[in-house]
């Protein structure tokens, strides 16, 4: 190898080129060496909830960016900002270091100064789930706003419309609710009463990317929306996640409060994209002070490397299949779980709706001969992964606990959700075999 190298034309560029196709040639032989593919034993092999698949595109793609060293947002986070907003259908979209981020940010965004008499102040109402994952409510309490919860309907496990009247109040002025583990919410009934009453409604699509409503993906009926690529999501980075939205001033706010509260939106290693870095007057500062060090909100650092944005560009390319497999595996499931309803509550699409699923959710019914615990048990005894509906009902986990919150009617839905209801896989990598071996599993244990 040292010979051919310097057999090359001196010209460095071309020498590096040359190493970096040899270093990614390496990369491609150790990736089959290191992820062949391994057999599947019933009984022995675990079949997990979800999980990364990747291939040898995804590490070749994040080697790539190491070797350039630019361990921050950087050509590959551009590359799939575009790629990502064109594939949902909207204008923009900001990559973040996870979904929580996503979330925590859209909501700040919404307390800007820059949105005048429509910024959310402290003490102002967001009208949320109590079923759900806690980052979806937390930027509420981090933001020193009140959430008013809402119940959820059983079988679709997504809020119940007939709440929002009641859930109204002179100091309500948004709605953030998740697509609840890939299938949509009402979203009909959720845009037209935000619109009437100017309600900013943030849509929290971590687990829904690729869902659609009535002919329309979602992440797109909100003001802003969010999307997580955790590794048990649609796609991976690793860590990462995504704040969209079609417009350009919550763009521009989502994205200072992203990079450190500036105001300023160059892009890294970019100066003076406005074209008045020394002309501004802001705030008390001097007049011509840098505007790449003026800061118009409490910001934080929540930006992405590029070697994660490499990974995430592979799996864009995989993305609608990976969405047409979830949805096999979901149909696969329910049609062969039929004779289980006398005491399973298995899952059902909203009205509308074409779910991207993130999992199968089933509830126990009253009436079963056993709990939801025991079969849970049963299930992860025999090598199958499960998972809760994540908190449950939120308003019983300890962090809530003693902070200032509005609750609508008695949650009985979410309450029964969290005693009885848990979800198992239906991400890509699961194959029929293991399908297969889950289904008889359930049926083994319910009709004994």
């Amino acid at each position: 190898m040292v010979q051919q190298i310097q057999d090359l034309d001196t010209d460095s560029i071309s020498k590096e080129q040359y190493l970096r196709k040899r270093v990614l040639e390496a990369v491609e032989e150790y990736y089959s060496c290191k992820f062949s593919q391994r057999s599947f034993t019933p009984g022995e092999t675990y079949v997990p909830v979800s999980g990364k698949v990747f291939d040898n595109h995804e590490l070749s793609n994040l080697v790539d960016a190491s070797l350039d060293f630019w361990l921050t947002t950087g050509r590959y986070a551009q590359e799939f900002e575009q790629r990502f907003a064109e594939w949902v259908g909207v204008k923009h979209c900001l990559l973040v270091n996870s979904g929580s981020s996503a979330n925590l940010l859209a909501l700040s965004a919404l307390t800007s100064p820059k949105l005048g008499e429509r910024r959310l102040q402290p003490g102002d109402e967001v009208i949320t789930v109590a079923a759900g994952f806690p980052t979806t409510v937390n930027p509420i309490f981090q933001n020193q706003l009140v959430p008013v919860f809402l119940d959820v309907q059983l079988g679709t496990y997504e809020v119940d419309t007939q709440q929002l009247e009641q859930a109204l109040s002179p100091k309500t002025k948004a709605i953030m609710i998740a697509h609840t583990l890939g299938n949509t919410f009402d979203l009909d009934a959720v845009t037209a009463f935000a619109e009437q009453h100017n309600l900013w409604l943030i849509e929290d699509n971590c687990d829904a990317v690729g869902s659609v409503y009535k002919n329309r993906k979602t992440g797109t009926f909100g003001h802003l929306s969010t999307a997580s690529f955790y590794p048990a999501h649609h796609i991976t980075m690793g860590e990462g996640g995504a704040v969209l939205t079609n417009d350009s001033r919550l763009k521009t706010i989502v994205e200072s409060f992203r990079d450190w509260g500036r105001d300023c939106w160059c892009a890294p290693g970019v100066d003076n994209t406005c074209n008045k870095r020394f002309g501004w007057q802001l705030g008390d500062l001097p007049f011509g002070y840098d505007h790449k060090y003026t800061y118009s909100h409490v910001g934080y650092n929540l930006k992405m490397t590029d070697m994660q944005a490499g990974v995430g560009c592979a799996q864009l390319d995989k993305l609608p299949e990976f969405i047409e497999q979830r949805r096999q595996n979901f149909d696969y499931l329910h049609r062969h779980l039929q004779d289980l309803q006398h005491v399973l509550v298995l899952p059902e699409a909203t009205p509308g709706s074409e779910p991207s699923w993130f999992g199968f959710l089933m509830s126990v019914r009253d009436e079963a001969p056993f709990t939801r615990n025991e079969l849970v048990q049963y299930l992860e005894a025999n090598k199958i992964g499960t998972r809760l509906l994540f908190g449950g009902n939120l308003l019983r986990q300890p962090l809530y606990q003693g902070l200032n919150y509005r609750v609508i009617g008695d949650l009985k839905n979410t309450d029964h959700i969290m005693e009885s209801a848990f979800w198992i896989g239906v991400f890509p990598g699961l194959t029929t075999e293991m399908l297969d071996y889950v289904i008889s599993t359930l049926r083994r244990f319910c009709l004994q």
